[in-house]
């Protein structure tokens, strides 16, 4: 296996905790009413399209128009979505800021709408720490689509075979190894340490 020269974070689930259940239970405090609401409204592959690159306003007419009596709540995903990702994982922050301090090429990428990531990049400063960073809305790429981390290695000058990615979704790890790059499940910091040191990395 091929040493390790690049380490590549995912974000959301990884650093930032996401999950749009936090404003809703309290716009939505019926559970079963809620489920099917994320069911069949803001469903999830609605919102990745906006990591895809569509904007909210039209994110949002596309669904007022099929479920108009749904038409606050629909507009409530983009309105409260800062209460969605209230808190960075300093654990996982610090393994990140560790690898950077200890000089490993540390760069970022995700799957994430192109105005709510300037948001979370203002709200949360250690984004700005590694080399750089891959949002998907930014180029209309979204993963585990084998374009975005063939991009993402070529933007950043990544040999595949040497960059391993940190992600919370299996799909997106495999879509990392069918593109010929190292790559572990993200469950919480202490795992990803024992997955590094096993890989050789201190952390």
């Amino acid at each position: 296996m091929t040493e390790i020269r690049h380490i590549v974070f995912d974000i959301g689930k990884v650093l930032v905790h996401y999950d749009p259940n936090l404003p809703f239970s309290r716009l939505i405090p019926d559970e079963t009413e809620r489920k099917w609401f994320f069911d069949n409204v803001c469903t999830s592959a609605w919102n990745i399209e906006q990591d895809r690159g569509r904007t909210w306003e039209e994110a949002e007419a596309l669904l007022i128009a099929e479920h108009p009596d749904h038409a606050e709540n629909i507009r409530n995903f983009r309105r409260h979505w800062h209460e969605m990702a209230p808190h960075a994982y300093d654990d996982s922050v610090a393994v990140m800021e560790k690898l950077i301090d200890t000089g490993h090429d540390v760069t970022l990428l995700t799957n994430w709408a192109a105005d709510t990531f300037i948001e979370a990049r203002g709200r949360f400063p250690f984004l700005d720490r590694p080399r750089g960073i891959t949002v998907s809305a930014e180029i209309g790429l979204i993963k585990p689509d084998r374009a975005i981390y063939d991009h993402h290695a070529a933007a950043f000058g990544l040999e595949p075979s040497a960059t391993l990615f940190i992600d919370d979704s299996q799909k997106n790890v495999d879509g990392a190894r069918a593109a010929g790059w190292q790559a572990v499940l993200f469950t919480d910091a202490n795992t990803l340490k024992a997955d590094l040191e096993q890989l050789g990395i201190s952390a």
